[in-house]
């Protein structure tokens, strides 16, 4: 071996140690995030997004804690924050912020911050978080809306903060502007937060390896994670593969379709032929598209290389302008995370059709957060009002080689918020929260089961119900002869029957009754290992 190659040997060893750090700085940085927020669905559930980019807005690493819809839809995000703000205007102790979502996550209710991270009195790069705010206003988190201006603050790309001063005014407006303002004011600091102890572990890492730019640690993440994709993608057959999914819509049932063509070093997806946008906020923004499409792609093709803008690169997404996947401002978009969620199933019927050995059966896919609102009888700083996200989670379509997981969250890995918690910040009562057995479909990997919950007001008070629910007509569907899984129900028990989307009164000392949807089970029940059966019946996991 030569010098040149023991040199290039020892830079590759180096560059590795300090990639594996940066992964470690921003998990320090999501972590700071969760354990400083003020919101339960932040720190109880972990619905953020954390990394670090180059001075070019490529996302270098992210925190393993975080959502996919928000990860990949902030690692296109730093790019317009660089865009609108140069990166030679920018001072240390600096602070972007925006709430755009078709320059940050989605929606109004997502949070970005930028952080510029200086070394030595020069730039080296940039930090990003998200996180989810339970109330900005408006409408709700709810799909009633049919603008994206009744949905809540609108906040464009502004600063923060500027050379380590806060903007107060901005502060000011954002908490006047929420029915939950000392959490949301509060989020906003653990937000701050995250981002400076990202700055501060990145400079460490900088003069302990004794660098001074991060440019050619960029470009190595950036190539060794381009070309493991790629090697990745020359193992499916080239090809094109067709999939649709139908889901309950809001006013009308919407159809996803998508046409995945792989090819020798990359995969594209194309959504010609979904339906076209709602009058209502089930809209999603091309990010978040991408996000969860990227998501989806990654988890089959990918899954053992680190999430980047190298490991991104080979995915080509597109879907028309106007359709529920591509909705342009300013179209409602609240509750995009219904459909955005749907998008890894969709893509999974594709590659069903090249890598069935990977393929898992539908699962119930979007998340069933419970939002309620109204008055109470705990708030803080005197607040009368309450607004409140329980983040609940139907099952998971059963897997290639094992039974799908139970009231877990997939794809967006949000924690479900515990009993305790909701009832301690919101007067809410939990009177059932179980597993419905039989809720998953059969097959020789059963899919997961959802829940069945039961809730009603702890004071002698009406209050709203945000609904944002889907899989109630078309429930997960099997593969390989899997049976499908149940559908999620809704209603006011021994009452009435409540609809999946749109704000509905629960009155007081009424019990709002929800089923959560099963996953689809895969492969024939009939080959199912004896074992497991008898395990089944012992546990009473099937269908009376």
């Amino acid at each position: 071996m030569n010098e040149n190659n023991l040199i290039d040997d020892k830079n590759n060893i180096q560059y590795q140690v300090m990639w594996n750090r940066l992964l470690s700085v921003v998990e320090e940085q999501g972590q700071t995030l969760v354990r400083t927020a003020f919101s339960p669905i932040v720190r109880e559930c972990g619905d953020i997004s954390a990394g670090v980019f180059d001075l070019e807005g490529r996302m270098m690493a992210q925190a393993v804690t975080g959502t996919p819809g928000h990860v990949n839809s902030m690692a296109e995000s730093v790019k317009h924050f660089i865009n609108h703000f140069p990166l030679n205007t920018m001072n240390e102790g600096d602070i972007f912020i925006t709430n755009d979502p078709w320059m940050g996550t989605g929606h109004l209710n997502d949070f970005v911050l930028t952080t510029p991270c200086f070394k030595d009195n020069k730039i080296v790069g940039l930090f990003s978080c998200t996180s989810h705010l339970t109330d900005i206003g408006g409408l709700g988190v709810g799909p009633d809306a049919t603008d994206i201006h009744m949905e809540g603050l609108y906040i464009p790309m502004l600063k923060l903060a500027n050379k380590g001063v806060m903007n107060k005014t901005l502060l000011k407006l954002i908490s006047q502007n929420t029915r939950q303002p000392v959490e949301t004011e509060g989020d906003v600091y653990s937000l701050a937060a995250c981002n400076d102890i990202g700055c501060k572990r990145l400079v460490e890492m900088m003069k302990e390896f004794k660098i001074d730019d991060l440019k050619k640690l960029s470009d190595f993440i950036y190539d060794k994670s381009l070309s493991a994709v790629e090697n990745e993608i020359q193992k499916i057959p080239n090809g094109v593969y067709k999939n649709f999914m139908m889901i309950d819509g809001f006013e009308k049932d919407i159809k996803l379709e998508a046409k995945l063509i792989v090819s020798e070093k990359s995969i594209s997806v194309d959504f010609t032929g979904t339906s076209e946008k709602s009058k209502f906020g089930i809209n999603v923004p091309l990010s978040y598209t991408k996000a969860y499409t990227c998501f989806g792609l990654s988890c089959l093709v990918s899954a053992e290389i680190p999430n980047n803008a190298g490991s991104l690169k080979p995915f080509e997404i597109d879907a028309p302008l106007g359709s529920v996947l591509n909705a342009p401002y300013p179209a409602a978009v609240c509750a995009r995370h219904i459909i955005g969620q749907m998008l890894p199933d969709v893509v999974f019927g594709c590659l069903e059709k090249a890598i069935p050995e990977k393929v898992p059966a539908e699962g119930a896919s979007c998340l069933w957060n419970i939002t309620f609102r109204g008055k109470t009888d705990r708030g803080a700083n005197n607040n009368s009002l309450f607004a409140v996200t329980a983040v609940v989670n139907g099952g998971t379509g059963a897997r290639p080689n094992k039974d799908g997981l139970s009231a877990t969250a997939y794809p967006s890995g949000v924690r479900g918020t515990p009993v305790e918690i909701n009832e301690a910040v919101a007067p809410l009562l939990f009177l059932k929260k179980e597993y419905n057995p039989g809720s998953g479909g059969k097959g020789k990997f059963n899919g997961g089961m959802g829940q069945v919950i039961e809730i009603k007001s702890a004071i002698d008070e009406d209050m709203d119900l945000l609904a944002s629910f889907d899989r109630i007509k078309f429930p997960a569907r099997g593969r390989l002869n899997g049976e499908n899984g149940n559908a999620g129900k809704v209603s006011i028990k021994n009452k009435r029957k409540l609809n999946g989307k749109g704000t509905q009164v629960i009155k007081a000392g009424e019990i709002l009754e929800i089923f959560t949807p099963g996953g689809g089970g895969l492969g024939d029940y009939s080959d199912r290992d004896k074992e497991l059966m008898d395990t089944d019946i012992e546990n009473e996991l099937l269908r009376d």
